[in-house]
């Protein structure tokens, strides 16, 4: 005689016991997979420290350059505020030249035996002379006064040497052509005449 099955039983419940325990072993060997990968707190919090470091760095060096880019535009805007009339004032010298030897072929005699139409005219050149080199004096441009300095280089042209001992070797003894200068630096040097033959010029304290 045959039994019905008994309906509440599964599968699992008529399997093998070998098979049916191999099937828990499986699922109890698995490792968690959410562990997997995870770095370690103190290595995150390393790399964090290392990353805010170089954007440090970064930052800082960036303001460095801008620092550095604003003082060199102002130096640039300063140099072009004294030297953008140079090539200007250079050309105008040629006019304060012509006016001076003008002023300088009238001699004191022939000034004092003038009428008063010529001696007016010459005054009005005077102050012509004046006006103008006050202009040049207002942008930066300013006449070389060498006589009795050691020569420079720098400002000076040396167009002779004059034998003098009285007079330190290297001094500037007489002035052929006015050198100007423009803020700094020489806008024409002064051409001159430097001694030779006196004691050795001492250079000037600084």
């Amino acid at each position: 005689m045959q039994y019905p099955k008994d309906p509440a039983t599964t599968p699992a419940d008529h399997a093998p016991e070998g098979a049916q325990g191999a099937h828990e072993t499986s699922f109890a060997g698995e490792a968690p997979q959410s562990s997997v990968n995870e770095p370690e707190p103190f290595t995150e919090l390393e790399n964090l420290y290392a990353e805010n470091a170089s954007l440090k760095e970064r930052v800082l060096r960036t303001l460095a350059e801008m620092e550095n880019l604003r003082r060199r535009t102002e130096r640039e805007v300063a140099d072009a505020k004294i030297y953008g009339v140079t090539s200007f004032a250079r050309e105008m010298l040629t006019l304060a030249d012509n006016l001076r030897r003008g002023l300088e072929t009238l001699t004191p005699e022939a000034r004092a035996a003038a009428d008063p139409a010529v001696l007016g005219f010459i005054e009005g050149v005077e102050l012509t002379e004046r006006a103008f080199l006050s202009s040049l004096s207002r942008q930066g441009v300013k006449k070389i006064e060498p006589q009795g300095q050691r020569f420079d280089p720098n400002m000076h042209e040396a167009l002779f040497e004059a034998p003098d001992p009285s007079v330190p070797n290297g001094t500037v003894v007489q002035v052929v052509e006015t050198g100007y200068s423009i803020g700094d630096r020489c806008l024409r040097p002064a051409k001159v005449g430097v001694s030779r033959g006196g004691p050795k010029a001492v250079a000037p304290e600084k």
